[in-house]
């Protein structure tokens, strides 16, 4: 594909305004939590969560708002599009920003050399990779491509009054920070009435395809606060940028058509072709089509108004179609008029679509043709389908997208820990993700940074597989066992653009073809994919050269180097792989490969309690050969060192490490890598990029407690800036295993953290940062929602588990299966145990539901019914927990739920 850039503006400096309020000042305040932490010896480090002080960690809070009277929405940028379809932000007062979709392939959310003038990193710059949108947020006016936006027009009481739904023209804006959808509410005393905006694209579990539509939904409701009726108008206008970097270069035209539909009125925006100009404009990379549409037959439209001020943007056009040259602005608009009587609301629905086939990564140089293209143009050949799509289907995807809304948030967990473990999972509606015209998804690792599904960073990811399960088999089929696949069983930690296996990712893929195989909803992925997962799993059992269990061939890992011997967090994640293995063998019927993996594990675990604990937590064991000549963790204190344990409670498997020593080593990151104030640390340990800042928390990749001289190894490496950072992947990994092995107060506090770093006064709350924005790391958040759940489940068998690690006797949060979500719930009542299980949408399956015993409760007897009607079940006791089967599997569908009663 031909292709040609013209360079866009961005900024050229930032003002030193921006890095104070990105928190930046020595004199910076505490969170208020931190006061909940008890000090070790120094400064920075701390022993424990004060249980006193804890209590608000469990409050189950007030949904997050964020207000303007407080100056919290400028840096707000909730994507709003799709998933795999570009990259569109919702600022914090309702308008558009980022546009994102034209793909642009350009590495950050605004890929700019940020100055880092601190004392610590004195004349340093920052690239997006290295935290430019950490230190300097973008604001949301200063990455806004086109013109867009709302206004409303009231007349009551023989007034007329025009706002437009920005920040500048209200009293108060608050910004319901509710995933995916967003709820603004703009109020002025003065006025009569409430604007009230639900902004999102439609987004439903289990559902790729109806999930990833090149459309944003913009409901828009006056509500009618006042005495007297109020006649309005909604106008939303929108510019036509079709093919915004190509189009002058190109000397195209751009159209804007008004159209009227039985149901909706639109404006339909495309480039159009020249005497003078480029005959194939359809070939450049940024060729599109915009639309912008109200579901209301009686509104009307102006494809080309002089001016987006005031009385202007309420002026219906003369002419159904406007056309303009590239260079000048062309902006269309929607007029919809309602009433709305005292104490009354009503509303209209707006969309804006965009169709932007062209994208192809690095040009295509490496990437089979078969993936350049967008999967989203198999569905819509233009903007207007898309809009039209919308349109019919508009009752069916907005009630499913608020109904998952409504369940995800209808629980007892506090807001705040639902929104940070829920929230990531909207870089896949970021430019970080991708589908291609092939059906293949393919992931930088953070936006525009470091290609291809990188297996050692996408396996932290625990939420894509839980929430659009179908995106991770057809990864784990299509790339990890089919492109990457070699016949060594080795896995390409990069498909096409590394051909060399990272021994964490691969371990972590065989972990994820289990949790694939268990996200499904029978055996059909693993038998068709078992002889390739076999084959990936010996790879793992041959890395180990001496035979003793624990893996010892020098390959490349996460932090972008090959370090030599047996390392605790590689052993323990080669022996969680393994035991997967040995699950899906057994499953298989394939007795004497599972009888090897058992065999290998268990001697792996054995070896790696005797020989890899330092008696506090586990270490590196340099090679007998090499000695520290090379980069590694050594004696030091490592985040992942029991990472094979966390991804063990992921999947459900027995246990890869003892227990007592995986405590051990869990309150040993707590004393050494929890640091209360990340620039006070940075002092005296530079080199680290900065992901937190003075006065905020987190956990540091290692630490040295046995205070050693060259503690990472003999020689110096530009990695060991890696061990001094503060990336929250990692730490959401350890939040998950904290949380499973009952540290729960150190889990929230934890979680707390790194919610509090991305506090919207501060940065963007939806984009977590490591190497580039939109990090995929960061979806491990999800795991600590697993695992405050206590939540397994293994679809081909019908099995279901909860296990509450938070207010259990008073329980209620959302879960996902194979074909279907809804809601669990549990509490103790009169010496007994009730639970409800109720399918929300689609359906699920069930043979066994596995449930702890709560205290106080009985355990002998379980009445079980569905709408009324008994349920003939089986009850079994063992270890605390109650395994309850059904004399026949059960077909859970919405509006039946499943209710125990068990005592």
């Amino acid at each position: 594909m031909q292709r040609q850039k013209k360079s866009v503006s961005r900024r050229q400096f930032i003002r030193q305004g921006s890095l104070t309020g990105a928190g930046l000042t020595l004199a910076a305040q505490l969170p208020a939590w931190a006061s909940m932490l008890r000090p070790s010896e120094g400064s920075t480090s701390f022993t424990g969560p004060d249980p006193a002080g804890l209590r608000s960690l469990y409050e189950r809070g007030t949904v997050t708002t964020y207000l303007k009277s407080r100056d919290e929405l400028k840096y707000i940028g909730m994507p709003v599009g799709g998933i795999n379809t570009g990259g569109l932000y919702l600022s914090g007062d309702g308008k558009l920003w980022l546009w994102d979709i034209f793909n642009l392939n350009q590495e950050g959310i605004n890929p700019v050399d940020v100055p880092w003038n601190e004392s610590v990193h004195a004349g340093k710059k920052l690239r997006s990779r290295d935290g430019g949108s950490y230190v300097a947020p973008p604001r949301s006016g200063e990455v806004r491509l086109l013109e867009q936006g709302f206004a409303v027009r009231l007349e009551y009481a023989g007034k007329t009054v025009i706002r437009r739904l920005q920040e500048d023209d209200w009293e108060e804006v608050a910004f319901e920070a509710t995933y995916p959808v967003a709820t603004i509410t703009y109020t002025d005393k003065e006025l009569p009435v409430q604007v009230i905006m639900e902004a999102f694209s439609p987004f439903i579990p289990t559902e790729v395809d109806r999930s990833g539509i090149p459309a944003s939904i913009f409901n828009i409701k006056i509500k009618n606060t006042g005495s007297q009726p109020v006649n309005a108008s909604v106008a939303g206008w929108l510019e036509n940028k079709a093919a915004p970097y190509t189009g002058i270069i190109n000397r195209v035209q751009r159209k804007s058509t008004l159209f009227k539909e039985p149901e909706a009125t639109g404006i339909y925006y495309t480039p159009e072709t020249t005497a003078f100009g480029n005959q194939h404009p359809e070939q450049f990379f940024d060729y599109g089509t915009l639309c912008i549409a109200a579901i209301s037959r009686e509104a009307a439209g102006n494809p080309d108004l002089e001016g987006v001020e005031g009385p202007v943007l309420f002026m219906p056009g003369k002419t159904p179609d406007a056309v303009k040259a590239a260079q000048q602005k062309l902006v269309g608009n929607i007029i919809t008029t309602i009433h709305a009587a005292a104490g009354k609301e009503v509303a209209v629905p707006y969309i804006i679509s965009w169709h932007s086939p062209n994208l192809a990564i690095d040009e295509g140089r490496v990437l089979p043709k078969a993936d350049r293209g967008r999967y989203y143009d198999n569905l819509f050949k233009n903007a207007k389908e898309v809009a039209d799509y919308v349109v019919k289907n508009f009752s069916t995807l907005s009630a499913a997208t608020l109904l998952w809304r409504d369940t995800w948030y209808d629980s007892t967990l506090p807001y705040w820990f639902l929104d940070r473990t829920f929230l990531n999972i909207s870089s896949l509606a970021t430019t970080t993700s991708h589908r291609f015209k092939s059906g293949r998804y393919w992931a930088w690792e953070g936006v525009g940074s470091c290609h291809g599904n990188c297996t050692h960073v996408w396996q932290y990811a625990q939420a894509t597989g839980r929430i659009f399960p179908a995106m991770e088999r057809d990864n784990r089929e299509r790339v990890d066992l089919g492109i990457s696949l070699q016949e060594n069983g080795g896995i390409w930690f990069r498909g096409e653009y590394d051909k060399r296996p990272a021994i964490d990712g691969q371990a972590g893929r065989v972990l994820g073809c289990y949790r694939e195989h268990q996200m499904s909803a029978d055996n059909g992925f693993l038998q068709k994919n078992w002889e390739q997962i076999k084959h990936a799993t010996q790879f793992i059992i041959n890395q180990d050269k001496n035979r003793d269990g624990m893996e010892d061939t020098p390959l490349e890992n996460t932090l972008d180097a090959i370090w030599d011997g047996e390392i605790a967090w590689l052993v323990g994640l080669c022996i969680a792989a393994v035991k997967a293995g040995a699950a899906m063998a057994e499953e298989m019927n394939d007795t004497a490969f599972a009888t090897l993996c058992h065999d290998y594990a268990e001697k792996g675990s054995r070896n790696m309690s005797r020989h890899l604990f330092n008696g506090e937590y586990f270490i590196h064991r340099p090679d007998a050969v090499k000695g520290r000549t090379t980069v590694g963790s050594y004696n030091t204190c490592h985040i992942d060192q029991v990472f094979g344990q966390s991804w063990a409670f992921q999947v459900g498997l027995e246990r890869v490490i003892d227990k007592k020593q995986s405590l051990s080593a869990l309150q040993a990151l707590w004393n050494y890598n929890f640091i209360k104030d990340m620039g006070i640390y940075a002092e005296t340990h530079k080199g680290g990029r900065p992901y937190a800042l003075y006065g905020e928390s987190g956990m540091v990749m290692n630490t040295n407690p046995k205070n050693e001289p060259n503690p990472y190894g003999d020689k110096g490496t530009w990695q060991m800036g890696y061990f001094h950072e503060c990336m929250s992947g990692f730490e959401h990994q350890v939040a998950s295993h904290m949380m499973a092995e009952g540290m729960t107060d150190e889990a929230l506090t934890l979680t707390k953290a790194i919610h509090d770093r991305y506090h919207a006064s501060k940065r963007n709350p939806f984009n977590e940062i490591e190497c580039s924005d939109h990090y995929g790391r960061a979806l491990a958040s999800y795991g600590t929602f697993i695992t405050a759940c206590g939540f397994g489940y293994h679809g081909p068998k019908g099995v279901i588990r909860f296990a509450p690690k938070i207010k259990k006797e008073h329980f209620k949060a959302a879960f996902t299966a194979a074909e279907g979500w809804g809601s669990f719930s549990q509490q103790r009542t009169d010496g007994k145990q009730e639970v409800i299980l109720e399918v929300k949408h689609g359906k699920l399956h069930l043979n066994v539901i596995n449930l702890e015993k709560l205290a106080g409760s009985g355990s002998a007897r379980v009445a079980a019914s569905i709408n009324g009607e008994k349920i003939a079940a089986d009850i079994a006791l063992k270890n605390g927990m109650l395994a309850i089967s059904f004399k026949e599997k059960l077909e859970l569908i919405p509006g039946a739920p499943l209710v125990l009663l068990i005592g």
